[in-house]
């Protein structure tokens, strides 16, 4: 057993002074024997929140997507056809020295888990390889290595829009029908056996735009783990979905699904305040990626609208564009102050904005991920996160402004140790494995640059 002293700790019931934390053999979070010495100490410890959206294989296509086009306005659509030329270059190797990185990315950040929304399955071209999971299964080697909590999320694309019609070229390494996608999920269930206890297997039907109302039936009917879909996220969808289905994303799923707590649906940033009100009394989590989302202009979810309506939500990287969770935190804020042109839209009156977003942030994504509940509690994985006190930044503020500052003002350099289900795979602020993660992953974007 792992005890760690922190000198304040952040508790389900609010701040608690010169605690003392327990971390099982099973990675769990327990009571701590009394007189039992520390083996580690720290100023402040946090429940380190889950990364609940990520596309890793993008993380190597960051900043390479932010020329303007030529004839017309750039968008989402633009960069998505940037994205599939991408595609073409990527080889598993690739795909298992990019996750490997971006995980450790996300932990040096703070991020204990992450779902990956995994959606790249097949060779250039389409053709399946010989194991139809083999993508995944380097998302699985690279959560070995990394130590991060996987929820990994095979996705189902299997049309090239919301009228049913084929795949078309960029999109063919993502297609699957029903049957070949419930092999492919087999074949990575088998590769998740090979993590800790707490790698949790979901599904992943893309969008509205790619899966059929009879083949989201079929996966939504499925037992296992945790359901993410991306909803409303252009205006080009709605319109889509409009013509094709006869109403809008949310709509639509929401008359047509038996949305709950086990659902998870990503960005929400095309809704009217109808929907936002009745998708939040769903129970599911709200996954937003503000950084992603502002990058390709999205548009702006309605976090006031959903608070009110006690909706659940956390944040995830996507694009991993720019892996920060203080980063995403304090975007998610800032979006909602420049539309109502307030501040500390997302906090109660009186309350630390900081405090509300981490601890929003800790059981959305926690649930969204199948972790449990996302706080410091007996029973609980023990995914924390410590800062560091000691830095310039925090000289004299502790608890509530501690964190205000943490996320507003200092960043993600205050993360100095963070475990991940009781593994320590942060220590003063660098991942254990870092120079062995990097040196392949700067091999892999030699060979890419060299191919594009």
């Amino acid at each position: 057993m792992t005890i760690i002293h922190a000198a304040q700790a952040l508790l389900p019931e609010g701040w608690a002074s010169e605690i003392r934390v327990a971390i099982a053999p099973d990675g769990r979070l327990a009571e701590a024997p009394a007189g039992a010495a520390p083996d580690h100490r720290t100023g402040l410890l946090l429940p380190a929140p889950g990364n609940l959206h990520s596309h890793a294989f993008q993380r190597a296509m960051a900043g390479l997507a932010e020329r303007r086009g030529g004839a017309g306005q750039d968008s989402f659509w633009t960069w998505r056809q940037l994205m599939y030329r991408f595609l073409a270059a990527l080889g598993p190797d690739e795909v298992e020295a990019i996750a490997a990185q971006v995980q450790m990315e996300m932990l040096e950040a703070g991020f204990a888990a992450v779902g990956e929304f995994h959606y790249l399955h097949h060779q250039p071209g389409g053709a399946p390889y010989v194991r139809l999971s083999e993508l995944a299964d380097r998302i699985v080697a690279a959560a070995a290595e990394t130590g991060i909590g996987l929820t990994l999320l095979p996705v189902l694309y299997s049309q090239g829009g919301c009228d049913g019609r084929p795949l078309g070229d960029g999109q063919r390494r993502f297609g699957n029908d029903t049957d070949r996608f419930s092999r492919l999920v087999e074949g990575a269930a088998g590769a998740m056996t090979t993590l800790g206890p707490d790698a949790v297997l979901g599904l992943a039907p893309h969008s509205l735009r790619a899966v059929s109302p009879d083949a989201l039936a079929q996966i939504a009917e499925v037992g296992l783990g945790p359901l993410h879909m991306h909803l409303a996220e252009q205006e080009g969808e709605v319109s889509e979905a409009m013509s094709a289905l006869g109403a809008r994303p949310v709509e639509w799923l929401l008359d047509n699904a038996e949305v709950d707590a086990r659902w998870c649906l990503i960005h929400c940033t095309q809704m009217r305040p109808h929907e936002t009100a009745r998708l939040a009394r769903t129970g599911a989590v709200a996954g937003l990626c503000p950084v992603t989302e502002a990058n390709l202009g999205d548009g702006i979810f309605d976090g006031a609208g959903w608070r009110a309506a006690g909706g659940r939500l956390g944040v995830g990287s996507d694009s991993n564009l720019r892996i920060s969770l203080s980063g995403e935190l304090s975007a998610l804020e800032y979006s909602q102050r420049l539309r109502d042109r307030a501040r500390a839209v997302l906090a109660d009156p009186g309350q630390s904005t900081g405090r509300q977003l981490l601890e929003a942030a800790a059981t959305g994504a926690a649930q969204a991920l199948g972790r449990g509940r996302g706080a410091i509690a007996p029973g609980e994985w023990a995914d924390l996160v410590a800062l560091d006190t000691e830095a310039t930044a925090l000289v004299g503020r502790n608890g509530d402004t501690a964190l205000d500052t943490w996320i507003f003002a200092a960043g993600d350099g205050l993360v100095r140790d963070v475990w991940s289900a009781g593994r320590h795979v942060v220590r003063d602020g660098a991942h254990v494995a870092r120079s062995r993660i990097e040196a392949r992953f700067r091999g892999a974007m030699v060979r890419l640059g060299d191919a594009l």
